[in-house]
């Protein structure tokens, strides 16, 4: 059996680490579908980066939540946050299309709730599966 030259490193992940490629998942996705607006989790807003983390608090404490609870769970930050629906995103008016109920989507938005829960999961085991 050949052994590894080098031991395999142990991973460890943090929850920013996770928020963090779940955010840049996101944003690859909105660049694949023409929406260039998304900046680079270096480059985005406290705000953002913090809804990212929220969101990947929730699922790693709700492990049966879903992509629609994932989005529910965006939109009551928001809201609670005094953000409303509005045509376009807005951060300065904290103005957002997506504040409808998930049903109402459009389905590359429910797209992105998959994805960001799909990520979650995965890093959730492969920590477990290094622990």
């Amino acid at each position: 059996m050949l052994q590894p030259k080098h031991p395999e490193p142990a991973v460890c992940f943090t929850i920013e680490d996770i928020a963090r490629v779940c955010h840049e998942t996101n944003r690859a996705f909105c660049e694949v579908i023409g929406d260039l607006s998304q900046p680079s989790w270096a480059d985005a807003p406290e705000w953002q980066r913090q809804s990212a983390t929220t969101g990947v608090h929730y699922h790693l404490n709700h492990p049966d939540s879903q992509a629609s609870d994932s989005h529910e769970s965006w939109m009551a930050e928001k809201v609670a946050a005094g953000w409303v629906y509005g045509l376009a995103k807005d951060a300065t008016a904290k103005t957002h299309p997506c504040i409808v109920p998930y049903t109402d989507l459009p389905a590359q938005q429910q797209v992105k709730d998959a994805l960001f829960l799909g990520v979650v999961r995965s890093m959730e085991r492969l920590l477990s599966e290094k622990i």
